[in-house]
């Protein structure tokens, strides 16, 4: 893998430190490692290790500049054939991400910080893996910025052991070092540590403080107004302010004791756990990440943030308490060993590069009715096939939902409520933002309307295939043409799903997943009929299509004929419908000699199934039905009226369909002529000879 990461600057810093120590890693295990920053003091050992350097201005919070360093890191990523970039930090998170989009390369942000909740920071929880470096700045992203709990890794900060050696504590000395290392910022508290070091020298004079790390250009009256603090508390010769060093491990190991006096929620606190591989004492304030590392008179001392007076305290301790101090260092030594090595990090971010690089989430937008996602399960199987790992996610309707709860293709099915929880624009909005949590690499949509268009762009995919058959149609990154009329609706889709290599065969089948309860339910109806599906015949009718299609609709004088034929044969017969067709049951047993069973309103879409799955043959209209028979492996009889049989037929290799050429097809949801001629001219002995045809 090729790796690059990106991040302010190559200066002195807990974050520049551990991006030199990961660089150099990805390079000692046959990988590649680019870095980009605006170079600093670490550039030249960064390169003496084999990471390739590139300067770019990415620390300016300057849009017209931000978008040079897009164009400018695009043509890096493409020139180095870059396979993931990882930001660490805010600005240059966001040149990277439209970076990514850009060059489709994988994207993951490390969060160093606890960060404001305002826009400028939710592109770090925008990676499609999000590394914390402790617990509270997961639950953080989670809580505040809507990152999703799996797309979370967790991965400490780490030591260089073979830098930062242990070291026993030299008898003998008059005075005593205490240190504090970090940026000159208010947000560290160093007020509070040079007030309770004044408290403490008033005690012991021979006690000193280290003041390491400098302040930025923007802080440097913060800094002055530290300095003129010691003259006032009249430790001004006490207190060495010695700016940014890369000696560090050194300075360590000539303190006492480490003070850490952050105010605010410490991300983590990496200086801590040097301190503790040296062998130092730590006390810390109780804020943040800083719990992760430290347990209380064990492996350091916490004491409250903004308490000149715990901190003294603190610090008078460990003087007076020598073998304290020498008990936390062991076992904080021993504890560093066990969780916070720089292998131990390496290995487990290289871990997280490695799955990024194996991972694909796809999305398969199918909002219709329940017969076109049923029709919709031949492209999932064949997804599945294709990618095996890859976390497949299917966008659907309510109704529909049902349909593929049971599928064992699909990961996780997302249901889209138009008319309720997802109406409207504000609603629309909402479910975008539901659907970016999961990162998605392709979304593959088979709706192909306006508005699955413009879902599948706003989600902001990597890849979207579809038609562009629709003026949005041009957000797809993948479109294709609608040119091939006469498509069976499995082969349209596979039209689509040709793009990623998918090949449609005549072995694809739709498929549906009653459960056992569904079989037992259905059973126990044909049972409460005197029907016994292994000794009778059994035939399947369903009774009308939707409200919408009346024109679809076999009529009832043919269908009652039908049945009396079949029972003349002692062929029992089934008839299936929903709560809006009891009225049509009631005319058709009234009409019939033979008085079919009648399961009208009874079944839930997988219960029919279920029901189906026990007929020898059943028989339907151009209808969900139809397709639910075909996903069932029954033999079916097609009714063909107003559609044209060769756009909807279900993929099934037992299928009789019958279809007139009167006017038909015509796509009237109601009959011109008012007599639905094309259904009309379908007679029942016709429909009774292709039954008996497979029957036998």
């Amino acid at each position: 893998m090729k790796i690059l990461q990106i991040l302010p600057e190559m200066n002195v810093g807990g974050v520049e430190r551990g991006t030199l120590d990961l660089a150099k890693y990805i390079s000692a295990h046959g990988h590649q490692s680019v870095v980009v920053s605006n170079g600093g003091t670490l550039v030249p050992l960064l390169e003496e290790q084999g990471t390739k350097h590139y300067t770019l201005p990415v620390h300016r919070k300057n849009l017209w500049t931000a978008l040079d360093c897009v164009s400018a890191l695009e043509k890096i990523i493409r020139d180095e054939k870059v396979d993931i970039v990882h930001a660490r930090s805010r600005v240059p998170a966001w040149i990277a991400y439209i970076a990514c989009r850009r060059t489709g390369v994988d994207f993951l942000t490390t969060c160093h910080g606890y960060y404001s909740q305002n826009i400028f920071s939710h592109v770090m929880g925008w990676g499609k893996l999000v590394i914390v470096i402790s617990e509270i700045i997961g639950r953080h992203m989670i809580e505040h910025f809507g990152v999703q709990p799996e797309n979370i890794r967790l991965i400490h900060r780490s030591v260089d052991l073979d830098k930062f050696k242990f070291r026993e504590r030299q008898p003998g000395r008059s005075d005593f070092i205490v240190t504090i290392i970090g940026r000159i910022t208010p947000l560290k508290g160093h007020v509070f540590f040079l007030k309770a070091m004044a408290k403490v020298m008033r005690q012991l004079p021979y006690v000193r403080a280290r003041v390491i790390g400098d302040a930025r250009s923007d802080k440097q009256a913060y800094k002055e107004s530290l300095l003129l603090l010691t003259k006032r508390l009249g430790i001004e010769d006490k207190v060495d302010f010695m700016g940014n060093r890369s000696d560090i491990q050194q300075l360590l190991a000539e303190s006492d004791c480490l003070v850490l006096s952050t105010v605010t929620q410490e991300a983590f606190g990496r200086v801590i756990i040097e301190a503790q591989a040296v062998g130092v004492p730590v006390i810390a304030t109780k804020v943040g990440g800083v719990v992760d590392i430290i347990e209380h008179e064990k492996t350091g001392l916490l004491v409250l943030p903004e308490d000149p007076d715990s901190i003294a305290s603190a610090v008078l301790r460990l003087i007076n308490d020598r073998k304290l101090g020498d008990a936390m260092s062991l076992l904080a030594r021993q504890r560093v060993e066990e969780k916070y090595t720089l292998d131990q990090m390496a290995l487990k971010t290289l871990a997280v590069y490695d799955e990024l690089k194996h991972s694909l989430n796809i999305l398969v937008v199918k909002l219709s009715a329940v017969g076109d996602v049923i029709l919709a399960t031949a492209s999932l199987k064949a997804l599945r096939d294709k990618f095996p790992r890859a976390r497949l996610c299917c966008l659907t309707g309510r109704d529909s939902a049902v349909i593929l709860h049971n599928c064992p293709y699909v990961d996780d099915v997302i249901i889209y409520d138009q008319h309720q929880k997802d109406r409207g624009i504000i609603g629309f909005w909402n479910l975008i933002v539901r659907l970016r949590k999961y990162r998605f690499d392709k979304v593959i949509d088979l709706q192909n309307n306006t508005r699955t268009h413009l879902l599948s762009f706003l989600c902001m995919p990597r890849a979207s295939y579809g038609y562009k058959n629709k003026k949005f149609g041009k957000l797809l990154s993948h479109g294709i043409p609608d040119d091939r009329p006469g498509l069976s609706p499995v082969e349209h889709q596979f039209n689509v799903l040709k793009e990623i290599g998918i090949v449609y065969n005549d072995k694809v089948r739709l498929e549906l997943w009653p459960r056992q309860d569904d079989l037992l339910f259905a059973r126990e109806l044909l049972q409460g009929e005197w029907i016994d599906e292994k000794r009778h015949k059994i035939i399947g009718i369903n009774i009308s299509a939707s409200e919408r299609w009346e024109s679809k609709n076999w009529p009832m004088k043919s269908m009652a004929e039908f049945c009396d034929l079949l029972a003349a044969d002692n062929i029992r017969v089934v008839i299936t419908g929903m709560d809006k067709d009891k009225a049509f049951a009631r005319e058709l047993a009234a009409r019939t000699k033979s008085r079919p069973a009648l399961a009208v309103g009874k079944t839930t879409v997988l219960q029919l199934a279920a029901l189906i799955g026990y007929c020898h043959v059943y028989v339907s209209s151009d209808s969900a039905p139809l397709h639910i028979a075909a996903a069932m492996n029954v033999p079916v009889v097609g009714l063909f009226g107003p559609t044209d049989h060769q756009r909807h037929v279900p993929p099934t290799a037992r299928i009789k369909v019958i279809q007139k050429n009167d006017c038909a097809p015509c796509y009237k949801t109601t009959c011109k002529k008012k007599e639905n001629s094309c259904m009309k001219a379908i007679t029942a002995s016709e429909v009774y000879l292709e039954v008996k045809r497979l029957l036998t």
